[in-house]
């Protein structure tokens, strides 16, 4: 039942969210704010964890097809399709989960705490579409240039792995990245990033909007986004992957 009332008043809060902002210059110019706060300053995290697993992909890749049967192509054949696939996506995401869901959830809610979006709802504005909505749209713009990021980061932290354990060459690691290349497959991983962005920001919004208490609820509240949004991402992966690519 408790869930019932939560996804009730997620889905009433969302409802609010998406209504029509009063001044759109206003509205858009938050929008680029927050697609910085959100994206720019996620692209160090992402560039240094994509290069690094990427290497460890492509060498676990390596010192486990050691069969004679399997080609040495297929080491840059996995580590991409792994990186594509999971990976960049689904990894990266539940990682900016942490970082960002946590941060809008600690905004929002020192908000509601300080009775800043009372004011503003006494002042007639729609604190929900002025404070959540550019921050649905900045994730949803932004992320997938994340993770198209993340992905040619992975892919060449893969190849500086290859390199540096002798495990295969260069030119073998790229012929198995270009073997078999489907574009399906990143419209797939872009398609359910965007997903993604829109839960992570939803939902950290959504505990930092109904917060209630002082400082130490805002920092569960937190810790509550942070958890939902990754159970979220990890289900909605599952249900995306089975009616995608199934």
């Amino acid at each position: 039942m408790r869930f019932l009332y939560h996804l009730g008043r997620y889905a009433m809060l969302m409802s609010q969210s998406i209504k029509k902002p009063e001044r759109q210059k206003v509205f858009w110019n938050r929008v680029l704010i927050e697609i910085d706060k959100l994206g720019v300053n996620s692209i160090g995290i992402v560039l240094i964890i994509s290069v690094f697993v990427g290497a460890v992909l492509a060498l676990q890749a390596a010192f486990n097809m050691d069969s004679p049967w399997i080609p040495d192509y297929a080491v840059g054949l996995t580590t991409r399709q792994a990186i594509i696939l999971e990976f960049s996506p689904t990894i990266i995401s539940v990682i900016l989960a942490g970082k960002v869901g946590s941060s809008i959830a600690s905004e929002i809610g020192s908000m509601r705490i300080s009775e800043q979006i009372d004011a503003m709802e006494i002042m007639g504005v729609n604190p929900a579409s002025f404070l959540i909505a550019p921050k649905m749209i900045a994730a949803v713009i932004i992320n997938p240039f994340l993770i198209t990021l993340s992905m040619a980061v992975s892919i060449f932290g893969g190849w500086l792995g290859a390199l540096v354990s002798d495990a295969l060459t260069g030119d073998i690691y790229v012929f198995g990245i270009k073997s078999y290349f489907e574009l399906y497959d990143v419209f797939y991983a872009l398609f359910k990033t965007a997903i993604f962005a829109f839960i992570i920001t939803s939902v950290s919004s959504y505990y930092g909007y109904y917060v209630k208490g002082g400082s130490i609820e805002v920092g569960h509240s937190s810790t509550r986004a942070v958890v939902s949004s990754s159970i979220l991402i990890i289900f909605a992966n599952l249900i995306l992957t089975q009616l995608m690519l199934t």
